[in-house]
């Protein structure tokens, strides 16, 4: 269900705001959902659809890219955008914007290799590059690090346990009984795309049983627990990135945008 201002919102009553076909079947999804997603207005909700889209949008070009899947210590960037620390990690070099240095795994994806985790927050990131806008970015994102699960507190993503699964969310597939020798393959993070499609780094575009024999194949000897789409999700903070789609606007009435604490003030 989808409530504004506590209301609940109908699919068809929300359609006519949405044109994109992606965009009306995420729609269709949140609004047939037993739980109910709660916005202050349309446009924090629209923002949210837009934000899920980009992330789709994302998957299927780093798909594209040709950006390899990388255990840690194997892991490579282009080093005219980014540094490689001796764990594994990818520091932003002091003369690159993280718009651009972002961007660069998309248009050169043959220099980069990296695990799943990463390219999940790399994803979430050009998501948020194509929603807020370059200058929003740059601004909230400065100093950039890829490395695994960790990502800037204003990306804001979060995991919580959960079997409502909406396309554009993170979901994770488990291999409990991985082999030892692969722990890389011990499960895979994958985005939701709809109609019961992931893409997870490494494997590609399949579905949730193409997922779980994939990981079936890298279990140890005599393993007696198939993998497993697990009851979690993870999302980024939509409604706080929000505030930032329209971040100083190119000279537009001379108003001026800026965060103070947790809070965004436009003078």
């Amino acid at each position: 269900m989808i409530a504004i201002q506590n209301r609940p919102i109908t699919a068809n009553e929300l359609k006519e705001f949405f044109s994109d076909a992606k965009d009306r079947e995420i729609i269709d999804w949140m609004a047939n959902s037993h739980k109910v997603y709660r916005y202050e207005s349309l446009n924090e909700l629209k923002f949210e659809i837009l934000f899920r889209r980009k992330t789709i949008e994302a998957s299927l070009d780093l798909l594209k890219s040709k950006a390899q899947f990388a255990t840690f210590e194997n892991s490579y960037c282009h080093d005219r955008f980014w540094q490689l620390s001796s764990k594994g990690a990818f520091l932003l070099k002091k003369d690159v914007t993280p718009a651009k240095g972002i961007e660069d795994i998309f248009i050169n994806g043959n220099k980069y290799a990296f695990e799943c985790a990463t390219a999940i927050v790399i994803v979430f990131y050009k998501a948020a590059l194509d929603s807020i806008g370059e200058k929003a970015f740059n601004y909230l994102f400065a100093d950039l690090v890829l490395y695994d699960w960790h990502y800037d507190k204003d990306l804001g993503v979060r995991t919580t346990v959960t079997t409502d699964f909406v396309p554009g969310d993170c979901v994770y597939f488990n291999n409990p009984d991985f082999n030892p020798e692969t722990p890389q393959w011990r499960g895979v993070n994958a985005i939701h795309l709809g109609n019961n499609l992931y893409y997870g780094h490494g494997i590609g575009i399949r579905d949730a049983k193409g997922v779980i024999e994939t990981l079936n194949r890298y279990r140890k000897r005599q393993a007696v627990e198939s993998a497993y789409l697990k009851d979690q999700v993870t999302r980024p903070n939509y409604k706080y990135l929000s505030t930032y789609q329209n971040y100083i606007r190119e000279n537009k009435n001379k108003r001026i945008s800026a965060r103070i604490g947790q809070t965004f003030y436009t003078f």
